[in-house]
């Protein structure tokens, strides 16, 4: 578990392409300072073991799932990616509560500097715009934002500047790509609402929403 809060940027050392997987070495710093073999780490929001680790390098293994679900296999050495320690009870949670499963990839499709601020179209799959609401969480490789406003194809985030300069956002361009994780919360309420059973459903059992209606919640 992670708080979408990024501690430092790492750069890829090199990825190994393998049949259906990869392995990535990344140099770091920070998150390497208490770090233990079978560790997670989020990179660029993905949640990631680590394998094997010495001085300012650390490897993961992806997997093809994951390769197919995220952009981790477009990356290439030099590139700075995004990394998080995993959550430990009794931190801040600053930013919202972020698993590290990527929903889907997004592209960046427009940027606008507003004063001090950065606004950033994304364009994203279904898997994870269902979930958008203005005012709400989402993830963009692994940075907590919150959600300006959204339509069926895409959300706006506004990125401040020490945004901008602790993470892979601030130089992202039109067209690249993003990691998208919505909020888990959202996910766990739709799964609520719509798992019932035929008995359930035509007992009346449950919530549905036709009961949130009828009780005046929607």
């Amino acid at each position: 578990m992670f708080t979408g809060l990024v501690e430092e940027l790492g750069a890829v050392q090199q990825l190994v392409r393998g049949a259906d997987s990869a392995r990535l070495s990344i140099s770091a710093g920070r998150v390497l300072e208490d770090v233990k073999l079978g560790d997670s780490i989020a990179v660029n929001g993905v949640c990631l073991t680590a394998v094997e680790f010495s001085g300012r390098r650390f490897e993961v293994e992806v997997m093809a799932e994951t390769l197919a679900k995220t952009n981790l296999g477009s990356l290439k050495p030099g590139d700075r990616v995004n990394l998080e320690r995993a959550l430990r009870v009794g931190d801040r949670l600053g930013g919202h509560l972020v698993s590290g499963h990527i929903d889907g990839v997004g592209t960046i499709k427009k940027q606008e500097r507003r004063d001090i601020a950065v606004l950033a179209e994304i364009e994203g799959p279904p898997e994870a715009l269902r979930f958008c609401i203005p005012k709400g969480s989402i993830a963009v490789d692994g940075v907590s934002l919150t959600v300006v406003t959204c339509t069926r194809h895409s959300f706006w985030v506004s990125l401040i500047p020490h945004t901008a300069q602790a993470t892979t956002l601030g130089f992202k361009r039109l067209g690249d790509t993003v990691n998208l994780e919505a909020d888990m919360l959202a996910k766990y309420v739709e799964r609520m609402l719509n798992y019932r059973t035929i008995e359930d459903r035509e007992a009346g059992r449950g919530v549905s929403m036709e009961l949130l209606a009828e009780h005046g919640f929607i």
